[in-house]
């Protein structure tokens, strides 16, 4: 069981790179210039108050799609790894850190602190799932 939650996270994992560094229209640097958001809550208090701005569709996968897409790694990563709560937390913090940066400096995207937060959201929802799933069966 373990070796193919392994293979399915590796999978998902390189699925993933595949989106933000080169699906949505990454294959070139989009304008010149680097774009970040190094405040936290920013960007989100804009997609909250502007909401009747922005198309449903990318309210949801800014907002929504942020934070499921990481639910699987809460799950995987701490099951696979054997991780606790404030370890997992702060390896994950730091790969989204670098995630971000290279997504700035290769200018395939934006650094934002806020999707660190909602990206942390997601994976800490699968942790807490991870846990109701070893209460119920043994793991």
């Amino acid at each position: 069981m373990r070796k193919a939650i392994a293979w399915i996270t590796i999978a998902y994992s390189l699925l993933l790179l595949y989106w933000m560094f080169i699906g949505f229209g990454r294959t070139h640097p989009q304008l010149p210039g680097y774009k970040y958001n190094v405040v936290p809550l920013q960007t989100l208090k804009l997609y909250f108050r502007h909401a009747d701005s922005f198309q449903f569709k990318y309210w949801i996968v800014n907002i929504v799609g942020n934070i499921a897409v990481f639910a699987p790694f809460g799950l995987s990563v701490p099951y696979l790894l054997r991780m606790r709560l404030f370890s997992f937390t702060c390896f994950f913090i730091c790969v989204l850190f670098l995630l971000e940066t290279f997504q700035l400096l290769l200018q395939r995207g934006s650094f934002d602190i806020d999707d660190i937060l909602l990206n942390t959201i997601g994976a800490l929802i699968g942790f807490g799932l991870l846990q109701l799933i070893r209460k119920r069966v043994v793991i």
